[in-house]
């Protein structure tokens, strides 16, 4: 069965980034269907597979990591407004019976993701 999950890595501070809150979107034309929020636990992961089964269909989709608000109240200094926010992040599923697995590596001014397994 397919599903969608992922994992976020502070690279900055080398741990996982526990308490992110992520918007989960289905993507059609222009419109953006919102589906879930999850948050991330103290392994950075999600309890469980954020979209699987009927939920988890081919299609474009849109994570949404609030990694701002990560960052202040892991009390990170930056100027404000910070150099990063709210990462969008628009991936496409072309078979949703296999795992997508989208992380995201993220410090105070940068990041970066990949389709992981």
């Amino acid at each position: 069965m397919g599903r969608l999950t992922t994992h976020v890595l502070d690279t900055a501070q080398g741990r996982p980034g526990e308490g992110i809150r992520i918007e989960v979107f289905r993507l059609s034309g222009s419109g953006r269907t919102p589906l879930k929020t999850v948050t991330t636990n103290d392994d950075g992961r999600c309890d469980a597979p954020i979209l699987e089964g009927d939920d988890f269909q081919a299609g474009e989709y849109e994570l949404v990591f609030h990694a701002g608000d990560y960052l202040r109240q892991q009390g990170i200094q930056a100027d404000e407004p910070r150099f990063l926010d709210v990462i969008p992040l628009r991936f496409g599923v072309a078979d949703a019976s296999q795992h997508y697995h989208v992380p995201l590596l993220l410090s105070p001014y940068g990041y970066s993701t990949y389709r992981g397994s």
